[in-house]
């Protein structure tokens, strides 16, 4: 009977050493720096920059909005960072801001957006990202 409970108190003290290695390993990745944007903040809180927050909720502003997004995500040639560009329209006038891989890149987001909300009504302030550096072999 004894020797039973001794397992069972083994079970449950080796869960528990595992269930602490799983918490500090989450509580470490949570706890790393997140990336400094400070540089697109403080430009986007100048009175000119067009930002999602002034899109009017306009059954038209939100089709091409809706649209220019699905070109992109369906584009499976695209990168992560161009998928995500920020797309507003105010008025029918688009604004696409963030970052993309490569200048190739930038275009097509362009030429996407401009084939659904029309020439003369989009405005590019996408920034090429820099490439990440290699990551030198472990010894």
């Amino acid at each position: 009977m004894i020797i039973m409970h001794r397992g069972r108190l083994t079970r449950i003290f080796h869960t528990l050493l595992v269930s602490s290695a799983c918490s500090l390993i989450a509580i470490s990745a949570i706890a790393q720096t997140a990336p400094d944007n400070t540089k697109a903040n403080t430009r986007d809180r100048s009175k000119e920059a067009i930002t999602a927050d002034q899109q009017k909720e306009t059954d038209a502003d939100r089709d091409v909005v809706k649209r220019i997004r699905q070109s992109l995500v369906n584009d499976k040639s695209l990168s992560t960072y161009a998928h995500n560009v920020k797309v507003v329209s105010v008025g029918g006038q688009v604004t696409l801001k963030g970052p993309v891989r490569s200048e190739e890149e930038k275009q097509t987001v362009v030429a996407k957006a401009t084939e659904v909300a029309g020439p003369d009504h989009v405005i590019n302030e996408i920034t090429v990202a820099p490439a990440s550096p290699p990551k030198s072999p472990k010894n």
